[in-house]
């Protein structure tokens, strides 16, 4: 049955409808512009519907509509491109119960495969062979609350967890959890300045200072397309 939040956000499907595939909002080929693989080409698969409204959300546009296909259609887009890199992302992806049958397909047809995820849905169900990378709510997102504590039990080196900072309190906030949940000793740790309301270099001393083991993302593909949908 289709969870109410992905109901709210998205509208109202019929349980056979959803289990007929997966609403889809965009399928592209671009270079990745965050995580550990920043600066590779990469296919994003990016799919309807989302429960949270972050305040610096920049993919609103994934929050309804989208077309309904099922995992055969996507995999033959994918194969389109030459890209041998995946990423699946949203809007929130886990809210729709297919994205776990997408993931472990993608994973079966030999392609690298990521997932962007809010970190407010339970990660425990998806494929092992898939990075996960977890975007942990950082109060400037307005939605700190909905966060899933118990996936950061659930994490494996591979993972990856993302702090987007508004200003110094989330800064401050996100140092806190790193020391809470000794984050540095289970997976790659990635800090990213929202975009237009911090400056990198503000965050980039304020790491150097308190000599955090943490990576300084900045949005690659921003800085070559700006805000164009679909890069």
């Amino acid at each position: 049955m289709t969870p109410a939040p992905f109901a709210a956000a998205c509208g109202e499907h019929e349980p056979d409808e959803q289990a007929a595939g997966l609403r889809v909002t965009e399928i592209f080929h671009s270079i990745q512009g965050e995580s550990t693989l920043a600066g590779l080409p990469t296919v994003f698969i990016r799919l309807t519907g989302c429960p949270l409204r972050c305040r610096y959300c920049d993919t609103s546009y994934a929050f309804s509509g989208g077309e309904r296909m099922d995992i055969p259609q996507i995999l033959r887009q994918v194969r389109g491109y030459p890209a041998r890199y995946v990423t699946v992302t949203g809007g929130e992806p886990l809210a729709q119960p297919a994205c776990d049958d997408l993931l472990s397909a993608l994973c079966d047809a030999d392609y690298r495969v990521s997932l962007e995820t809010s970190g407010t849905l339970d990660i425990a169900r998806v494929d092992e062979r898939v990075v996960r990378v977890l975007d942990l709510k950082t109060p400037g997102s307005g939605e700190a609350a909905r966060n899933l504590w118990g996936n950061l039990r659930l994490l494996r080196p591979t993972d990856q967890v993302k702090f987007v900072i508004c200003d110094r309190r989330d800064y401050e906030w996100a140092r806190a959890r790193l020391r809470q949940w000794r984050l540095q000793d289970r997976c790659e740790l990635l800090f990213s300045p929202s975009h237009e309301a911090l400056e990198p270099a503000a965050l980039a001393d304020w790491i150097l200072r308190d000599g955090l083991q943490v990576r300084l993302q900045l949005q690659l593909h921003k800085q070559i397309w700006g805000d164009t949908p679909g890069r």
